[in-house]
Parts: C-alpha cells; structure tokens; sequence
C-alpha cells in the first residue's frame, strides 16, 4: 500500500501569504491594543464607582418595596 504525502511543498506558483495578509492581520493586533486600553479604562471607573457607593453613609437598598409593587401584604 503506498502512502502519499498530502503536505508536500507548495508549486512556485502557489499561494503564499503577502503584504496583504500582514496589514490585515497588524490591523487586528492594533484594534486590540486600542480595544484592551479602552476596557482597562472602564473597569477603573466602575472600581472606583463602586468605592464611591460603598463609601456612601446614605446609601440604602436602590429599589424599594413600593417601586417593586410589593406591598408587604398577602392577597
């Protein structure tokens, strides 16, 4: 039984990856350095808004009985 080799070396006039494929693939990598800044940036401001919540002597439950129609008494 003779075996063939299926990943065998590409014709010259094969495809091969260009300066095309490098521009798409360097334009992602850089969407993703700008796209990773962005979320550090924002998980900084909801660590600090929840300092600022958590540091409130005034803060009580946000939603109260009345506004989720409880009213405490059984029908």
């Amino acid at each position: 039984m003779p075996v063939t080799v299926l990943a065998s070396a590409s014709p010259s006039g094969g495809v091969a990856p260009g300066a095309l494929g490098f521009l798409v693939v360097a334009a992602l990598a850089l969407a993703l350095v700008f796209l990773f800044r962005s979320m550090n940036k924002q998980l900084r401001k909801v660590s600090s808004d929840k300092q600022y919540f958590s540091e409130r002597p005034d803060a009580g439950p946000a939603v109260t009985p009345e506004y989720r129609g409880d009213t405490g008494q059984d029908s």
